[in-house]
């Protein structure tokens, strides 16, 4: 949703423009970050017109479009073209309207004195905490370009991995889903009409044949029953996943079914070592990343792992010692963090490992898609061959009837 506001700088200079926010609150948040103190700040009517026809839903911003921006800017940087110069440019190049957006806002935060990393911050739907820190770690060290070029490695892997895995994913989600939707209809509209045949003829119906008419005249009788259940569980399933407990509950079951389980714990693993390894390769402390790390995590159960690492951590304890105490934590990766610790080469140890699970990955990918592939071929057959048996069957018998 973008805002509005009217604002003053520190030095009393009035500054105009727009954020880009989920709510009121956050756009507040936002400004505040920039340094100014506001005026007003109220709802923008841009996004809705059906004349500039800028739906926001549809021109979100992309990883993709993150990465190749990131790079963009590392190779500017690497050509010594200044911030500000760079921001403007990138801002009158980019097609989608919400990324020119947030670009132009970073050309103002830039133009009043603010820094990169801040100038970022005041984006979070954009730019992660762990986006912004990196840029924060590469301006204190003074070299952008790399913290941009280590940014866009990283998008870009976390791209790969996610997009191969819901990809996965897809294919057989929709063919079973279309496969539900014909044996439905089959069901409501198909098997009707034969049951009335086959009734009206007075033969004795095999047991699989009247389990599926009586399947058929169940779905028929209460399919607005049916729809409507389904529609409230659906509703419920969803408001329940927006709940602390709700979406812990989920996350815990993602990680604990047997093959899928398997794929997303290697999954949130490589994130996690892939993360640290890049900030630790970039400077920034152990404490900040594992914070970072944890802040930006889309799995509860691992974060709150993190968390409670993060907090052993800060009182002493050694990063490698307190994972090791956690069951979703393979033992591999607490020992090579051990080896790291004492070797102070933590960094490349994580980066070893999220190679590593990577590799994992792709290969669980693969085998998982090697097995629902015939399953899916069983399950479909199976269920074909039932329905035509208990249809075909009676009436192959009716006919020889006569």
């Amino acid at each position: 949703m973008i805002f509005e506001y009217v604002a003053v700088d520190s030095s009393n200079a009035q500054r105009e423009g727009t954020v880009d926010a989920v709510n009121i609150d956050a756009a507040i948040s936002a400004v505040q970050k920039r340094g100014y103190t506001i005026l007003s700040i109220n709802p923008s009517d841009q996004g809705v017109s059906f004349l500039n026809l800028e739906f926001h839903l549809f021109s979100s911003i992309s990883t993709k479009e993150v990465v190749i921006f990131s790079r963009q800017i590392a190779t500017l940087f690497e050509a010594h073209v200044s911030p500000l110069r760079i921001f403007r440019l990138l801002a009158a190049e980019t097609e989608n309207p919400n990324l020119k957006r947030v670009l132009e806002s970073v050309v103002e935060d830039l133009q009043g004195g603010s820094t990169i990393s801040r100038a970022l911050s005041a984006h979070p739907d954009v730019f992660s905490p762990f986006y912004v820190n990196l840029v924060r770690s590469g301006e204190e060290s003074g070299s952008l370009d790399k913290s941009f070029n280590y940014l866009a490695d990283y998008l870009d892997r976390n791209y790969e991995i996610v997009s191969k895995t819901r990809n996965a994913l897809v294919y057989p989600a929709f063919v079973i889903f279309v496969f539900i939707v014909v044996m439905a209809l089959m069901l409501t509209m198909v098997i009707p009409k034969i049951a009335e045949i086959l009734t009206s003829s007075g033969q004795e119906l095999p047991i699989y044949t009247r389990i599926v008419i009586g399947a058929s005249d169940f779905m028929v009788n209460y399919i607005g029953i049916i729809l409507v259940l389904l529609s409230a569980g659906g509703v419920g399933l969803w408001r329940f996943s927006k709940t602390d407990v709700g979406k812990r509950t989920i996350d815990e079951f993602m990680i604990s079914i047997p093959v899928l389980g398997n794929l997303q714990q290697k999954l949130f693993l490589t994130r996690i070592c892939d993360n640290m390894s890049t900030m630790l390769s970039n400077g920034i402390s152990i404490v900040q990343a594992i914070e970072v790390t944890a802040a930006v995590v889309d799995n509860l159960v691992y974060r709150e792992i993190l968390e409670s690492v993060l907090a052993e951590v800060k009182g002493g304890r050694s990063f490698a010692d307190t994972i090791s105490e956690y069951p979703e934590i393979p033992g591999v990766l607490a020992q090579m963090a051990k080896v790291g610790e004492e070797t102070g080469s933590l960094g490349s140890i994580l980066e070893t490992l999220s190679n590593f699970y990577r590799r994992e990955l792709d290969n669980a990918v693969d085998t998982m898609i090697g097995m629902i592939e015939p399953m899916m071929i069983i399950l479909l057959g199976t269920g074909v061959a039932v329905l035509l048996a208990s249809v075909l069957m009676p009436i192959y018998n009716l006919t020889s009837a006569f």
